[in-house]
């Protein structure tokens, strides 16, 4: 009699070729999922290619609209600080016309010898701080008459010039940069009536020398 070993069960050799009784045997035809796999790859592929081109697109709208901003911006600054030197320019001409008549006394007192002593380290001083602003002074004698720099305030004829020209200066002008505060106020001298310019008479003259050295 032959001694069993408790808990072992001796089983049949069988060969690993072969299918065990009851199991199906391994198909080796791929499923319908992996034929689909590469489909699918490709599906997803396109649709990652449509989200990033949405995204560029957001992208280039964003970045449009940051240059339009800035840009809007900068012109904001270039505004604010035009008007903010067109504010400061205005309310400086309104303190310096205040102060035209004062200049004007102290441009009498000067023309008449009695800017002495104190009074004129004030008018000196004055003239400083004015100049500093930006005031400027114009109007001379014999320049051309302009309207819209000169007031003319007197007229009369002259042999001597060949246009409207200023023989007197009545106020001088005042201008700050290229705004004027007040027109130089002048006596303008016309040409003769009837009389026929100097430079003109030269030429005519010069042209008649001429025509009798040829002939």
């Amino acid at each position: 009699m032959t001694e069993e070993t408790p808990g072992f069960e001796e089983k049949p050799d069988v060969p690993s070729d072969t299918t065990p009784d009851g199991a199906e045997p391994k198909d080796a035809t791929p499923s319908p999922e992996e034929e689909a796999s590469p489909a699918g790859d490709s599906a997803q592929t396109a649709g990652l290619t449509a989200q990033l081109d949405q995204v560029r697109m957001a992208l280039s709208e964003r970045t449009a609209d940051l240059q339009r901003l800035q840009a809007e911006y900068q012109n904001y600054r270039r505004r604010v600080e035009r008007d903010r030197v067109t504010v400061k320019e205005i309310a400086v001409a309104g303190l310096l016309s205040e102060l035209l008549p004062v200049l004007d006394d102290v441009g009498r007192a000067r023309e008449h010898g009695e800017l002495v002593g104190g009074f004129k380290s004030v008018a000196e001083s004055l003239e400083t701080v004015v100049a500093k602003l930006g005031l400027q002074q114009f109007g001379k004698e014999g320049e051309p008459f302009d309207p819209t720099i000169h007031e003319a305030l007197m007229h009369s004829y002259a042999p001597d010039v060949t246009e409207d020209t200023c023989v007197a200066i009545l106020q001088p002008g005042y201008r700050i940069g290229d705004r004027t505060i007040r027109p130089a106020r002048v006596a303008v001298a016309e040409p003769q009536p009837g009389a026929t310019p100097a430079a003109k008479e030269e030429k005519t003259d010069d042209e008649e020398s001429g025509g009798t050295e040829e002939v």
